[in-house]
Order: C-alpha cells, then sequence, then structure tokens
C-alpha cells in the first residue's frame, strides 16, 4: 500500500535516516520502536505526506487514504463533541449529491444499450458501494458506536468540546480519524490520553477492522495486543522484523550480541593493522606491505552498534526557598461549566515537603484542579496559596507552547538568566542536547524530545511547589526513571497527575482520587491505594464500579467482605466523615498558628525590654519589671498549649 525507497532524510551533519526501504502491506500492524529522537515521529509525517525527506521517494496509490493521529495537535473549540465527529464524514455529503446527480442521470437517459451508459452504470455502482463502506445514511449510529467506545458518555455528545480536558478532545480527534476508515492508519502514541476500557476498545477495532497500521507507542501491552511486524530505527537504519513486539526484543538482543561481537572483532583487526603500520613504516623492505595495509584500513566499513543506554538524561532540580507549611489549602472548592460540575466540594490539605498523586479518568478534573491551583480560571469556594510559594507546572501540553521556530539553544538561551547562560551548554548536554544537536530545531524535535525541553525551562526556575501533568507521556523507560529520581530528591513539595503506577511507586505518600466530582484521599503510596480498592493498575482502580460515581470507600481503607457491606459506610457518609475530619484539622492548624504568632510576639516584647535594662536607669523601673514578670509568666503558658495543640494536630 505504501512503498518506501532510499529513504533519506538530513536535519544536521549527521542524517536522520540512511538510504531506508520498507514496504507497507494491506493488513500489517506496525511497530515503530527506536529511542527518543531515532526519528520514529519524524518517519509517520513523511508517511502521511506532511514532511518531505531529503531524498528518497515514497509511493502511495491515488486510491490509498491515510489517517494520521499525531502525539500534539491544535484542537478547535467552536463545536459539540457529536458536531466535531460529524466532521469525518464531510465527504458522504458530496458523495450523496453526486449519486442523486447520476440517478437522476440514469432517470433521463433512453439509450441502455450504448457503452457510456454503461459506463456511468458502473460507476455509479462503484460510488454506491463506497458510500455504503463510508456508512452510508447510518453513519450516525457509527458516530455513538465510536464515541462511546472511546469513553464518551451520550449525555457529553452535545457538550462544548471546550469544557474537556486535552485528553478528551485527543479522544475526539482519534474517533474522527477512525471514523473516515482509512486505508493506513498512522497512530503516534494514541494511548497517552485513553483509559484501560477506551485502549481495550482500540486494541479491538485495530484488530478487527483496520485495513494497515503503522503505530508509534510505549504501552508495550497495548503494541503487543495490536502489532504483528516491528520495525525498528537504530544506526539510520531500519530492521525489520516481521514479528510482535515481544518477540522482537528476543531477537533484537540476539542481534545486538552478535553486532558487538563483529564490532569487538572489527576493532581487533583495525589495531593490530595500525599496529603493523606504526612497526614498519619507516622500514624500506616492508613498504610494499605497508601501502597494502594503509588500502586495507581505508576499504573497511566501520561496524555501528545501537547507542542503546550509551547516553541518559541527568536531572536534578535546583535548591528551593523554603515555603510555608501548607503549600495548597482548599475548602468547598467546586468548578463548573454551565450546568456540568467537574469537581464539588473539595478539601484538600497539602503539608510542605509532601509528594501527591492525582488519579483519575480523564475529563474527571485533576487537570482543572490544577488550573485553579495556578489561578488560570475562575473557580467558586475558597483556594489558599500558602506563604513564599513558588510554582513550577509542566503542563500536558507543555511541548506545544514551545516556539518551533528557535533551536533548542536559542530556546533556553531566551529563558537563561545570570551565571546560567555561561552554563546553558552543560545543561543542554545533561538533557542530552549536547553538541550539534543543540543546534537543532524545535519543530523538528519528537515528542519525547520536546518534553525534555520543556523540562529544561522548568528548572531554569527555582521553585518549591513543582506541579506535573502527565511528565511521561513521551518519555522512554530510561527518561521516566531518571526523572521519577529526581522529584524524589526534590527538597519540596510534588503534586503529579499521572496513571503511571511504576512512575508513582515509591515517589508519592498520598494519593488523590478524582471521580463522580468528587476528590477523595488516601493516605499511603499508590500500591496502599490499589490494595484498598483490589486493582493491579490505577486505571482498574478508578474504572472499579461505584467508584468514580461516588461511591468510594473512606480513605486508607481496605475493600471489606461482602458479609460486612452492611455495615461499611456508603460513599456519601465517608464523604461527610473526612469533610468534618478536614474541618477539623484546618481548627487545629489554625489554633496552632495563632499561638505561633502570639509567642513570636511576646518573644519580640521581651527581647525589647531587655535592651532596656541595659539601661541602669530602667533597672529600677517597677512598670517594666512587672511586664517583663508577666510577659515571662505568659510566655511559658503560651508555650505549655502550643505543644499541647501542636500534639493534637499532629
Amino acid at each position: 500500500m505504501i512503498s518506501i525507497e532510499g529513504l533519506t532524510v538530513e536535519f544536521s551533519v549527521k542524517p536522520l535516516f540512511r538510504n531506508v526501504s520498507f514496504v507497507v502491506n494491506d493488513k500489517d500492524r506496525i511497530a515503530l520502536v527506536g529511542k527518543n529522537g531515532a526519528g520514529k515521529s519524524t518517519m509517520l509525517k513523511i508517511l502521511c505526506g506532511l514532511q518531505k525527506p531529503t531524498a528518497g521517494v515514497v509511493a502511495i496509490p491515488n486510491d490509498t487514504t491515510v489517517g494520521y493521529l499525531p502525539q500534539v495537535m491544535k484542537l478547535a473549540d467552536d463545536t459539540t463533541v457529536k458536531e466535531e465527529a460529524r466532521k469525518a464524514f464531510a465527504d458522504n455529503t458530496q458523495t450523496e449529491q453526486r449519486l442523486e446527480r447520476m440517478q437522476q442521470e440514469m432517470a433521463d437517459r433512453t439509450d441502455y444499450e450504448s457503452e457510456s451508459y454503461a459506463a456511468l452504470v458502473e460507476k455509479f455502482t462503484q460510488e454506491h458501494e463506497r458510500y455504503m463502506m463510508m456508512g452510508g445514511e447510518n453513519y450516525e449510529a457509527e458516530i455513538e458506536r465510536t464515541l462511546t467506545g472511546l469513553g464518551f458518555e451520550r449525555t457529553d455528545f452535545d457538550r462544548p468540546t471546550k469544557e474537556f480536558s486535552g485528553g478528551w478532545r485527543m479522544r475526539i480527534e482519534l474517533a474522527k480519524i477512525l471514523l473516515r476508515r482509512p486505508d493506513v492508519l498512522l497512530l503516534d502514541e494514541p494511548t497517552n490520553h485513553l483509559d484501560i476500557e477506551s485502549i481495550q476498545w482500540l486494541e479491538q477495532f485495530l484488530a478487527q477492522s483496520a485495513k494497515a497500521v503503522v503505530l508509534v507507542s510505549h504501552d508495550r501491552a497495548f503494541i503487543n495486543n495490536v502489532t504483528n511486524r516491528t520495525l525498528e530505527i537504530t544506526c539510520g537504519h531500519i530492521e525489520d522484523y516481521k514479528v510482535k513486539y515481544d518477540e522482537y526484543l528476543v531477537l533484537r538482543k540476539e542481534r545486538r550480541e552478535q553486532q558487538l561481537r563483529a564490532y569487538e572483532n572489527q576493532q581487533k583487526e583495525i589495531a593490530d593493522i595500525r599496529a603493523f603500520i606504526e612497526r614498519f613504516r619507516y622500514q624500506a623492505t616492508k613498504a610494499v606491505q605497508v601501502q597494502q595495509r594503509i588500502k586495507q584500513l581505508e576499504k573497511i566499513v566501520p561496524i555501528e552498534v545501537d547507542e542503546v543506554d550509551n547516553s541518559a538524561m541527568h536531572l536534578k532540580f535546583p535548591p528551593c526557598l523554603r515555603s510555608g507549611d501548607y503549600p495548597v489549602i482548599t475548602d468547598t472548592l467546586t468548578k463548573k461549566y454551565g450546568e456540568h460540575t467537574v469537581i464539588s466540594d473539595v478539601d484538600m490539605t497539602i503539608r510542605r515537603g509532601e509528594k501527591v498523586a492525582f488519579v483519575g479518568k480523564n475529563g474527571e478534573g485533576k487537570s482543572t484542579l490544577v488550573k485553579c491551583i495556578m489561578g488560570e480560571i475562575p473557580f467558586d469556594g475558597k483556594l489558599k496559596i500558602g506563604h513564599n510559594v513558588q510554582i513550577g507546572y509542566f503542563a500536558q501540553n507543555q511541548a506545544q507552547l514551545l516556539d518551533e521556530s528557535l533551536t533548542i539553544f536559542q530556546t533556553i538561551d531566551e529563558v537563561a538568566k545570570g551565571d546560567m547562560r555561561l552554563r546553558i551548554n552543560d545543561l543542554l548536554g545533561a538533557f542530552m542536547f549536547g553538541g550539534e544537536t543543540s543546534e537543532k530545531y524545535v519543530k523538528v524535535l519528537s515528542g519525547g524530545e520536546r518534553s525534555r525541553l520543556a523540562m529544561i525551562k522548568l528548572l531554569l526556575e527555582p521553585v518549591n511547589l513543582l506541579i506535573l501533568d502527565e511528565p511521561t507521556n513521551h518519555l522512554d523507560i530510561p527518561s521516566k526513571e531518571v526523572l521519577k529520581e529526581a522529584v524524589r530528591a526534590f527538597d519540596g513539595t510534588a503534586i503529579i497527575v499521572s496513571h503511571d503506577r511504576e512512575f508513582l511507586d515509591g515517589l508519592v505518600s498520598k494519593v488523590y482520587e478524582f471521580g463522580g466530582g468528587r476528590v477523595r484521599e488516601h493516605l499511603g503510596g499508590i500500591y496502599d491505594y490499589l490494595r484498598a480498592h483490589n486493582a493491579e493498575t490505577i486505571h482498574e482502580a478508578v474504572a472499579a464500579p461505584g467508584l468514580s460515581k461516588g461511591g468510594a470507600r473512606p480513605a486508607g481503607t481496605s475493600a471489606a467482605p461482602a458479609s460486612e457491606s452492611k455495615q461499611t459506610p456508603t460513599g456519601k457518609q465517608a464523604y461527610a466523615e473526612h469533610k468534618e475530619q478536614q474541618k477539623k484539622l484546618r481548627k487545629a492548624q489554625r489554633a496552632v498558628e495563632e499561638s505561633e504568632k502570639k509567642i513570636a510576639k511576646m518573644e519580640a516584647r521581651i527581647s525589647e525590654l531587655d535592651q532596656l535594662f541595659m539601661n541602669p536607669e530602667n533597672a529600677s523601673d517597677m512598670q517594666l519589671v512587672t511586664e517583663y514578670t508577666e510577659l515571662k509568666r505568659a510566655l511559658d503558658e503560651e508555650n505549655d498549649r502550643w505543644l499541647m495543640l501542636s500534639e493534637e494536630l499532629e
């Protein structure tokens, strides 16, 4: 269906691809793999015609249709969900009009035996078959099936797209592409914004309905369930494996071992030849042999070894100022879009130094609450940002906010200040953008590379409250581990929105679950949260019956046996108890803060009196002496009271 011959792409001195050739056949399910920056997204753009190669030919038959889902895209916000999905059938109206014209022409003509009439009938038949394949007059039902499969409720169909989070809007774009039923589907990280049910539905759709698929994904289970062929981009060329991803990993390991042995043997051969040349270079009797060795050395084609694990991102957040004890406190915070309530009566207290996770289905309000904290959108209720809090925000669409007309170096040079401007190259090198790579333009970077670049910009400002919204979406596994260690070592407070349980494991000490307009607190790590829901993954936990619609168990408790269900409080009761507990907590916190203010005020006055008593004239002033004595007694009492209140708060 698509034939690639002699493909070469050059962005700098070193080509991204060299003389690459392969064919995408009907019913191929291809996983396009390679490290971040290897050129996976670039290859998809070339296949769909959005980008031209430096050399080579991409041959696509005229009647072959291609559908492309990029990692990031600019989305329209001026229609409802169903109206946007209906755009996939824009051709249907035109086809329907052509069929009506041909049908009218056949009714008007009387030359039934002529060749032109037979040709008209044949053309009408073909057009009609194509029209029916595209959904015909039943495309409304097809739209509803696809939107429902991707997780939308029927009540969502008439809601404006602007009310949905970025993840849900990407689902709308995916629905439009699937509804067009293209001959070749090009999908770049399609599961980044899907929950477990939607991923399973997409797997089934691709297996049963799609013709040819080329996809890029870091979701190992997904590509294993969908693909039957693996194309690896490595060292500027393509290695074609006619197997699933798991089998590819085994074959790739064997190939790499052979590659390393061949590389080592070649290096030994080169060393031996050079040693001979150096030893006999100046002996006239060996001149012929030396020249032969020099020519032999020139003819050797160096064996390239995959750059696997040879480089790694080194990430460390800069020291930050100390914030107040409670960077974020919310009280009955509510956010609505028209009649639709996203989150309601959120009571939340995040202490300094805590690492907390926001989990829940897409569209349940995680990013909405983050935007409230950032002050980007209005809301009802109360939200208090603590004293001296400096926020660093890594948004889902951070990569889209980068200026594509700048190079990597220029992007960082624009925001770097002071001494950091002298260390830009060192910083870029730590993020695997060293050397000539720093001169690449942002527009040619992959999603993973853009995410790393956006992370550098975040690092240039010392912050003490770090908000990361799906930071691992475009990162490979080694980069995820580096980011995880950096966040773990971060001495400020962190809020992490993620569905990646391995990333959150050992990183967070509290989980906030979003569902049904409510936010519930679960003390403990991510696996404590999963055990409480009797789930293996975060997707299963947030999709468990009753949990996302207000039936969650009390935070930090385990699932009760069925026989005890009558004694277990309902979600509404649990929420009321939690809300009451939060009110008591805030009351205790205010009491401690008021006590600390009184102590500070009395200590300041005692210091003033001490200075006054340094003057001999005041030493006998009974009024000052009495004040001093009473202050010391009151200070001792307040210190005792503060200790009691602090113990009560703990």
